[in-house]
This record gives C-alpha cells, sequence and structure tokens, in this order.
C-alpha cells in the first residue's frame, strides 16, 4: 500500500444510537493517527438496508463530533476515496466478487433458510458448531447458469481451506493461529446484492489505502476470512489491532440492556466530551497514579501503541463521574462552566422544547423549575408513593406496563412525539388497556410525577438513551414495590 503516513479509519453502522464502544474504538484510531502523523477516516457501513437510517447516521456524525473527534475524509468531507458511504458503492463490489467465482475461490449458493436451518439444527444436535457444509460448491457450471437465469434467489460464499490454519500478528494479542475447519464458508454478496460486512470491509479498507484496522475483539475470529480475501485478491492485508471488550465493573459485557451506553446519553447527563475522552483515552496509555486527567492533546503525547493495556477495559460511571467533575472545577472557568451549561442545555432544543411545552400551564415563571426540571435532571429515581397514587392500577400491573413499553420503544426507527404516541397507542390496543391506563405509569417514569407536561412531547425531549433508562429505574423501583408487597 503506497501512503504518505498511516491512514486509519472508524467505520460504523447506522443501525442504532451511537454506542460508547464506537467512541472508545474511534478515539484508539484517531489517536494512533495523530501520533503518527497520518489520516483518520470516517466510512458509514450501511450494508445492512434494513436497519440503516439517515436518521442514524447523523446520529454517528454528530455523537463523533461531539467527542471532539475531526476527520480529514468522510461522507460529509468528502475526499479522494470516496463516496464514504457502502450503499453509495454498491455497484463497485460485484466485479469483485465475479473475480472471485471465476477464480475458483468463491461459489454461488441457492440453499433456503429453511434448509440452512436444518442443516444448523442438524450439527447442533450433534454437538457441533454450525456452520455451511458445502452442499452448493460443487454445482456444475451450467446448473448454476439456469438457476441464475431462472431467477432462483441465491447468494455468493467464499471457499475455506481445508486443512491448516491461518497466522496472523495483532497488534494487541501478538500472534495468533486460528484453525480453517473454524472458518464458515461466509456469505459475501447478498441474495439483494449487496454485499456483505466482510467482502465490503476488505474491498473497501483496500481501495482506501487503510493500513491499520483497529477493531473490537470480537471481530478476532473474523479475521482469517479476511486475510483470505486479500490473498485470493493478491492484496497486502493491514495491520490487525483487536481492542479488548469494555466491560462493567463485574466482569460481564457493557450491554444497554444492564447499563447506559449510547454517547447520546452521557452527553444528555451533563457529561463534558472532554473527560468521556479522557476516561476513554486512559485504556489505552500506561499511567502513574495521580496523571488521570488529560485532554486531547495530552492523549496523543502519551499513546504508545507497542505498549498497549490487554486487560479488559472496565466502564466505571464512578471514576468518569469523577473525572467529569475535575474537569468542570479544574479546567473550566466561571464563563466557560456558564457557556457550557447554556450549550448543555440548548443541546437537541432540550431547554427551548421544554419552555415551549411549559408556556401554557404556568402562571408564573418561577413555576418552571418543578414543571419542566425533569427534562433537565440527570439521576431520576421516582418514589414509590408516586406510583402508588395511581388510580385503578396496581404495583403488579404497573410493572406488567414498563416491562412491555420498552420492546416497544426500541423497535422505533424514528424517534418523535407522533411515532411514541402512535407505538403507546398500539401497545395498549395489543395489551387491551385503555390508553390513559399505560401512559399514567410513563407520566411518573418520566418525570417523577403523574403530573406533568405531555408525555409524548416530553419522551421526544428527552431522547431515546434517556427514556430507555428512566424506564429501567422505574421497573426496578415498582419491581421492589410488588416483591415487598408478596412478602407480607
Amino acid at each position: 500500500m503506497s501512503t504518505t503516513g498511516p491512514r486509519l479509519r472508524i467505520a460504523p453502522s447506522p443501525t442504532g444510537e451511537p454506542h460508547v464502544g464506537t467512541a472508545y474504538t474511534a478515539l484508539f484510531n484517531y489517536l494512533y493517527a495523530k501520533k503518527m502523523g497520518g489520516s483518520f477516516i470516517l466510512r458509514i457501513e450501511d450494508t445492512d438496508a434494513s436497519r440503516s437510517t439517515p436518521e442514524y447516521e447523523k446520529n454517528v456524525l454528530d455523537a463523533l463530533k461531539w467527542c471532539g473527534l475531526e476527520w480529514s475524509e468522510g461522507p460529509d468531507v468528502g475526499g479522494p476515496y470516496g463516496p464514504y458511504r457502502q450503499s453509495d458503492r454498491k455497484d463497485l463490489y460485484r466485479p469483485y466478487v465475479d473475480k472471485l467465482v471465476e477464480d475458483g475461490h468463491a461459489f454461488y449458493c441457492f440453499c433456503t433458510p429453511e434448509r440452512l436451518e436444518r442443516m444448523r439444527a442438524g450439527q447442533r444436535a450433534e454437538g457441533r458448531a454450525p456452520k455451511y457444509d458445502g452442499l452448493c460448491m460443487h454445482l456444475k457450471a451450467d446448473e448454476v447458469k439456469a438457476r441464475i437465469e431462472a431467477g432462483e434467489p441465491h447468494v455468493v460464499r467464499m471457499k475455506i481451506p481445508e486443512e491448516g490454519s491461518c497466522k496472523f500478528t495483532d497488534g494487541v494479542y501478538g500472534d495468533v493461529e486460528i484453525p480453517w475447519d473454524a472458518v464458515d464458508m461466509q456469505v459475501i454478496l447478498k441474495a439483494d446484492g449487496m454485499p456483505t460486512y466482510h467482502l465490503a470491509n476488505v474491498v473497501d479498507d483496500h481501495l482506501m489505502n487503510i493500513t491499520h484496522v483497529a477493531r473490537g475483539e470480537e471481530w478476532l475470529a473474523s479475521v482469517p476470512k479476511h486475510i483470505l480475501l486479500y490473498r485470493y485478491f493478491g492484496w497486502e492485508p493491514p495491520q490487525f489491532f483487536h481492542l479488548p471488550l469494555m466491560k462493567n465493573p463485574d466482569k460481564s459485557k457493557l450491554s444497554k440492556r444492564k447499563n447506559p451506553t449510547s454517547i447520546s446519553y452521557y452527553s444528555a447527563q451533563g457529561y463534558l466530551s472532554e473527560a468521556l475522552m479522557n476516561f476513554l483515552g486512559l485504556f489505552f496509555i500506561q499511567i502513574a497514579e495521580g496523571e488521570e486527567m488529560m485532554d486531547m492533546n495530552e492523549l496523543i503525547e502519551k499513546f504508545d501503541p507497542d505498549n498497549l493495556n490487554k486487560a479488559g477495559a472496565v466502564f466505571d460511571t464512578q471514576k468518569l463521574e469523577w473525572l467529569n467533575g475535575r474537569f468542570i472545577r479544574e479546567r473550566l472557568s466561571e464563563d466557560d462552566f456558564i457557556m457550557r451549561v447554556a450549550e448543555w442545555a440548548a443541546e437537541n432544543s432540550r431547554l427551548k422544547d421544554g419552555l415551549k411545552l411549559s408556556h401554557s400551564r404556568v402562571a408564573k415563571l418561577g413555576e418552571l423549575p418543578n414543571l419542566m426540571g425533569f427534562l433537565l435532571a440527570s439521576d431520576m429515581v421516582p418514589a414509590p408513593e408516586a406510583f402508588a397514587k395511581i388510580k385503578k392500577t396496581s404495583p403488579e400491573e404497573i410493572l406488567e406496563i414498563l416491562k412491555a413499553v420498552q420492546p416497544v420503544l426500541e423497535k422505533l426507527v424514528e424517534w418523535n412525539a407522533e411515532t411514541v404516541e402512535q407505538a403507546l397507542r398500539q401497545l395498549a390496543d395489543d395489551m387491551e388497556k385503555k390508553l390513559r391506563i399505560v401512559v399514567a405509569p410513563l407520566f411518573v417514569a418520566m418525570s417523577g410525577s403523574s403530573r406533568s407536561l405531555p408525555l409524548f412531547d416530553s419522551m421526544a425531549v428527552l431522547g431515546r438513551a434517556v427514556v430507555r433508562q428512566r424506564l429501567k429505574t422505574a421497573e426496578g423501583v415498582v419491581a421492589k414495590m410488588v416483591a415487598e408487597e408478596a412478602g407480607k
């Protein structure tokens, strides 16, 4: 690869809210590029057309910009290797797939989803790891042609060596060896004509002259497929770095089902982007106690890719809060503090929209803090008494509603007052309950009170990540109420 310096990229999929894990990976790539005088690039990997949306893509760009990360090439700024959105590159991949088939490195597969599920179920029953059995690999060329011309749905899979192993050196884990018999015959072109992540990732990295690929350790097992594609095409693979996954303090996987993981959540709570980057950057550098507090330039200076910490990255919110407090007190002047508070309150029109909702509901301005303060509050733990005041609804029924609401809201592609209202009305119908019965506990969960600003508008202002966390918190409060009642 001919470049004037290392080229690293972050390649998120716009299929949900930007995760702190994305910021963690992006920061490593950014620090490496800046430390080594290279380039940091943003590429949007939206090959999953059913889940990728423009709203999610905008959220990704906004979140990474909020983190203070700047890219020299990307879908919003352009660059010499564009387009930087995979859906805009769709026609580019097919010739590479055709070449793999022509060279005997890939084959057409006509197996139906039903046939594949029966195959996997049989393998699991025998105690084997499910993987493709190669049924279509030996089809004659004339049969393949006839079935394609007949319009039969098909994918393209890559071939995998039957013996030996793939050996490579990872920048974090050192020498790695994975047997080929542990590697599946990966689909590289889907039935809809879109490439899978694996093919598009390799082709794009090569065409964009990416020299170093740093990503989460969950991709370590996929490296043999990627190295094999590089080998099939006759290309030089990049240097791989697989970063330890972030974990909760109890060593469980960081998951939105347990704890807040969205960048937007931490932004909405009033964390400073510098503090979050400082916190994440500490996973990549070796420091002495008392040196924890660093801005981006200091992180770049201390970054040493040859001396990385291989221990798991523990996402300790108490330490993050401690760092955030220090940044507020020690790094912001009084004027800076006032300015940052104003910026935070204006973020996503939180204050403006809250005031609009409050306009017709106050007799004097001094009522505003009690009426709309919940839109700006960080930790909202409703009192059990607030739920107990809900008429004609038992704690058991409230708990049922809170549990039912969460997966319904998770499925929303667009997040606004109209989509939230529509989803909750449908849920009320599905549960055969009146809408007022369903929304009553939600008023308490969102605001701590049974009377507040309009619910659907308030949930839109709070945002998906904050609503998710408040529903979880409320569920915990009511579950405790139910347990205590049962124990009497």
